[in-house]
């Protein structure tokens, strides 16, 4: 019986050792509820799933990254990019701001297409030069984060954009069957997930990512083919900033160079918080959504609460700090 009781102790213990950020912020944001009784509303429901399903497509690509033991600090502005590209062939063709007059109504797949192509390319610029360069996944997409920002510079002027056309704005809108609660941009972040889930979980690609983040040399050694299976990671990244911008796009109404920037750092905090670790090899999609879910209820709880933005970003660093500090602790015990 005493051996029952301390396996029991350490079971609860580990469990609150490996979600303590969790348990803090879901025990947080209730409290919230309970001082903002429409903090529980339908409304702020929907803005929940929304905020989150843009996150978690960015936390999506950057998850592949972490687990292969790489990280991707170009996401951010990436999504940006994608955004300001999507606003920009997507403007009515009646309003008077139209960054490119001449440029008609152009079909909205398309125009998706067309940026998940454009995102995807830088993705596998970084893919290529960390694998066959060998630059460390940091500094490759730091810079790749600048290249990126100064193209979106070029292409937009530094402009806002707005007067965005009313099919393409629906999509963040509208909701399934007319439910609140149930926007499309929750079914196409599911979808995604469920994608990913499949991939990490059902395919060869998924096996060789856990085994690169695990040990990278007895990954070659066994055969597995990493250059490209790093390539294919980074690129995935790509793709699925492409489709978080082109949501985030039609979610804000408008954009201008400054859309997805620090989204990276979200993107990272989430998936840490969910259990992706930073010493790679591990991470499931099911513990990124509800990293990521938990992180934008702090965010908004603050909100609610009337914390000023300025210190929103100070609660934000200390989680993230936290998070991979709590990472670290559970790498450093399993060695």
């Amino acid at each position: 019986m005493p051996k029952q009781n301390e396996s029991s102790k350490d079971a609860v213990l580990n469990f609150l050792m490996n979600n303590a950020v969790i348990i803090l912020l879901v025990a947080a944001s209730i409290a919230v509820g309970i001082m903002r009784p429409t903090f529980f509303s339908v409304y702020n429901a929907k803005n929940l799933i929304s905020n989150t399903a843009v996150r978690f497509i960015i936390a999506l690509g950057v998850s592949g990254c972490l687990i292969s033991k790489g990280t991707d600090l170009s996401a951010g502005r990436a999504v940006g990019l994608a955004a300001c590209l999507a606003a920009t062939f997507l403007q009515r063709a009646d309003y008077t701001g139209k960054v490119y007059p001449n440029i008609g109504d152009i079909n909205i797949a398309v125009v998706l297409l067309g940026i998940i192509v454009v995102i995807t390319i830088f993705g596998v610029f970084n893919g290529i030069i960390i694998a066959y360069l060998k630059v460390p996944p940091f500094i490759t997409t730091l810079g790749t984060q600048t290249i990126i920002y100064g193209i979106c510079l070029v292409f937009t002027g530094a402009q806002p954009i707005g007067g965005l056309r009313a099919d393409y704005t629906d999509i963040a809108s509208g909701s399934i069957f007319g439910v609140t609660y149930l926007p499309y941009l929750g079914l196409i972040a599911a979808i995604c997930g469920f994608i990913m889930w499949f991939t990490y979980n059902k395919t060869s690609h998924g096996k060789y990512m856990y085994a690169i983040g695990g040990n990278e040399s007895a990954a070659e050694v066994s055969g597995i083919n990493t250059k490209a299976t790093k390539i294919i990671i980074y690129a995935t990244a790509g793709l699925l900033y492409g489709i978080a911008g082109f949501l985030l796009g039609a979610k804000a109404g408008g954009t201008s160079v400054n859309a997805g920037f620090g989204y990276e750092l979200e993107a990272i905090a989430g998936c840490t918080i969910g259990g992706v670790s930073t010493n790679g090899g591990v991470g499931r999609i099911s513990g990124i959504l509800v990293g990521v879910l938990v992180f934008e209820l702090l965010k908004i709880a603050m909100v609610f609460m009337g914390v000023e933005p300025s210190y929103t970003y100070i609660v934000q660093g200390l989680v993230i700090v936290t998070a991979v500090a709590i990472d670290m602790r559970k790498y450093a015990a399993k060695k």
